[in-house]
This record gives C-alpha cells, sequence and structure tokens, in this order.
C-alpha cells in the first residue's frame, strides 16, 4: 500500500556548505510541495540563522508528527538516525554525502528529483532488522541498546588480545583469544564485518554474522547464525574490553561482564527510489565487474 507523507523530519550531520545547502534546498523543496518540513534541532544549530525560516525539533519532540525522515550524510548519520527513530517505525530515506554510501543511496545531484518521486508514492521499501543488546554484571543490567550494523566486542585501551567465552542458545562453543567479535546483521554485514572478511548476507535472509578479529586459533572462522539465536559473550579474566554499538555508542566492560544480543522486535523501515536493486548497488559500491587496468 502507498504512503502519503504528510510531514517530513530532515536530519543531517555534515561538516561542509554541501550538506547545509542540500538540507535547506530539500526542505524549501517539500514547502513548494505543501509539505511541512522539520528539521533535526542539532542539524538546525549546524546551519545557522538560515534554519531559522523552519520548524525545528528533538528527535524526542517529533514523537508521532512526522511519517517521514530524510538523512542527509553517509551511513553512519542514517544509522544515528535510525537508533533515535527505531521505536517510532518512521520510514527513513538516505541522501549520501559520505563515500560508499550503502544505505544513504540517493545521490546529491537527483536528491530533490528522486524524494519527489518517493513522495509520489514511487518508491522500494525494505525492512531491515535490529539487534538488541543488554550488558549486565553480576545479573544486574548495566547498558542496553540497539544496534542497526553491527555490536563490536573489542580490547578497548589494550595492547594485547582479551578472552571471549561465546555461547549461543545456552550451548558453550568456544573461548576465543582474539582482538574482539563483530556480531552483524544483514545491514551490518557490508560494514566493519566485511572489512574483517565476514560474509555479506543479503537483506532477505534471516542471519546474524559472527565475525572474530584477528584470532589466535586459525581455525576460528566467522559462522553464521539464525536470526533467533541468543548469543552470548562474556569477558574472561583478567583483562577488560569495550563493546561498540553501531560504532555510534560504547559500553566499557569488565571481565566477567555478559553480553547478551537478540533480534530486537523492531525494524528500520527503508524506502529507495525506483530501480534500486541491491546487486546493482554492491556492484557499483564495491566494483565487481570493473575493467582490471593493465600496464
Amino acid at each position: 500500500m502507498v504512503r502519503k507523507f504528510s510531514s517530513v523530519f530532515l536530519i543531517g550531520k555534515f561538516q561542509s556548505e554541501d550538506g547545509t545547502e542540500t538540507v535547506l534546498d530539500l526542505a524549501r523543496f517539500l514547502r513548494e510541495r505543501g509539505i511541512e518540513p522539520w528539521i533535526e534541532q542539532g542539524t538546525a544549530g549546524g546551519i545557522g540563522k538560515a534554519a531559522d525560516d523552519f520548524v525545528t525539533a528533538t528527535y524526542e519532540e517529533i514523537a508521532d508528527k512526522v511519517n517521514l525522515a530524510v538523512v542527509v550524510g553517509g551511513d553512519g548519520t542514517l544509522l544515528n538516525a535510525a537508533r533515535r527513530l527505531g521505536e517510532r517505525a518512521v520510514p527513513l530515506v538516505g541522501v549520501n554525502l559520505g563515500r560508499l554510501g550503502f544505505l544513504t543511496d540517493l545521490a546529491r545531484a537527483d536528491a530533490r528529483q528522486q524524494l519527489g518521486e518517493i513522495l509520489d508514492g514511487r518508491y522500494h521499501a525494505e525492512s531491515r532488522f535490529m539487534l538488541d543488546a543488554e550488558v549486565t554484571r553480576g545479573g544486574s543490567r548495566i547498558f542496553r541498546t540497539l544496534a542497526l550494523n553491527d555490536v563490536v566486542v573489542n580490547r578497548g585501551k589494550l595492547g594485547r588480545m582479551i578472552e571471549l567465552e561465546l555461547m549461543v542458545d545456552n550451548e558453550f562453543v568456544y573461548n576465543l583469544r582474539s582482538d574482539g567479535m563483530i556480531v552483524a546483521t544483514p545491514t551490518g554485514s557490508t560494514a566493519y564485518a566485511l572489512a574483517a572478511n565476514g560474509p555479506i548476507l543479503h537483506p532477505g535472509v534471516g542471519g546474524i554474522a559472527l565475525v572474530p578479529l584477528c584470532p589466535q586459533a586459525l581455525t576460528a572462522r566467522p559462522i553464521t547464525l539464525p536470526d533467533t539465536c541468543r548469543i552470548e559473550l562474556v569477558i574472561m579474566p583478567p583483562h577488560d574490553a569495550r563493546i561498540h554499538f553501531d560504532g555510534v555508542t560504547y559500553c566499557d566492560v569488565r571481565a566477567g561482564d555478559q553480553l547478551r544480543i537478540v533480534r530486537s522486535a523492531l525494524e528500520l523501515r527503508l524506502l529507495h527510489p525506483e530501480g534500486y536493486g541491491y546487486f546493482a548497488m554492491l556492484r557499483e559500491k564495491l566494483h565487481w565487474s570493473a575493467a582490471v587496468l593493465r600496464p
């Protein structure tokens, strides 16, 4: 069913005039179409006085006031927005100002046209599942958050390996000495996990990838689990560690702390322009089928 969009939330994080102008241009474009644009408060602060012509609001204030969010920036900006809007089920559209842009697939030069098509109901919609991550210490919760891309346990400030105990559905898997572990969704499989030689998971796959970081055992290989699994990682003595969530926030943990990860009941809804194809995107971003340069 085609959804009608009556109010749009504009979000951006940028260091250049291109980002400022893109947000303002899209705000004017929306107003021309009779749609009320809301600019995220932090974004408006970065723009300055030019944002005074539009309504600004925090993530908390928009609540049910908007039914579409447009993110201007890179994948990291969209990840942060997805985490902040996860409970509100607001669909997201990404305008790419970053480098690769696996999630932000509208080109800046075509943003007006492609956003207009989406507003007219000509779009491809898909859902991406998220992870619910919880850290406990002595049986008590000390941290909980969502992750769209990945949860990464690493050695923090240590210059040596850490040891982790891995349990899946209460079954012992192994003890791992390594620099850490990446727990990635299909969305995150093309991020840090890919750089660590993890598998690419199609967004339609109900799987979670476990990718060891520089394991001491050469037989410790990436593995894909069903997304119905309960994953537990225990930080083994004597070293402490750090856990990162989507590269946006982190939690410092001690030996003995336990990380529990399950699929969240919440999902991110992404809207892509017509003609979007997952494999076409991979070909472009990863340079598949590119001509080989010969000397």
